[in-house]
């Protein structure tokens, strides 16, 4: 049984929308950044986190696996596995680098994450070295959107687009 068919000539694919990709300008990011309070060990992450997701255009995913053993704060570089698991090299700019410093010096621990969870409970085994510690994606995501809100910047902040900021400042 023959089923009548438009041959594909005929048929007429209506084309997509192109997605603008959505960055911040020097003054966003500067607004972003002057939000943070950093009178707390809290602030003084986040800003650690901001400042690297900028700087060195992580994904969210690749900030979240960092451990503190593999950032050279010194030679202000570190290799990350990122998509499809190549890894590369990624440098820290100095001033990020000086965040991330100022960060670690508020701990008095040896875990492995070089960010972790202040909402955590803190006593989980030592054997565990800290993972119950690291913070999790969803945890930058929900600060950085909540700093873009207190900066008054309109845009669906994302560290996605601290990502794309980072590219297009380049």
């Amino acid at each position: 049984m023959d089923i009548p068919t438009l041959s594909p000539e005929k048929v007429d694919v209506g084309k997509l929308e192109q997605r603008s990709v959505e960055f911040l300008q020097s003054e966003e990011i500067k607004a972003l950044l002057d939000t943070v309070d950093t009178s707390k060990t809290i602030g003084i992450r986040n800003l650690a986190i901001i400042e690297l997701l900028y700087s060195t255009g992580l994904r969210v995913s690749e900030l979240v696996n960092l451990d503190r053993d593999r950032v050279d704060l010194i030679r202000r570089e570190f290799m990350v596995r990122g998509k499809g698991s190549k890894t590369r090299i990624v440098f820290i700019s100095k001033h990020a680098a000086n965040m991330v410093e100022n960060y670690l010096a508020t701990r008095d621990d040896k875990w492995k994450p070089l960010f972790i969870s202040y909402s955590r409970p803190r006593n989980q085994g030592i054997k565990s070295l800290g993972e119950h510690k690291r913070i999790t994606a969803l945890s930058i995501q929900n600060m950085v959107r909540a700093y873009a809100l207190k900066a008054g910047i309109q845009k669906h902040v994302t560290p996605h687009t601290l990502r794309h900021s980072f590219a297009t400042n380049l």
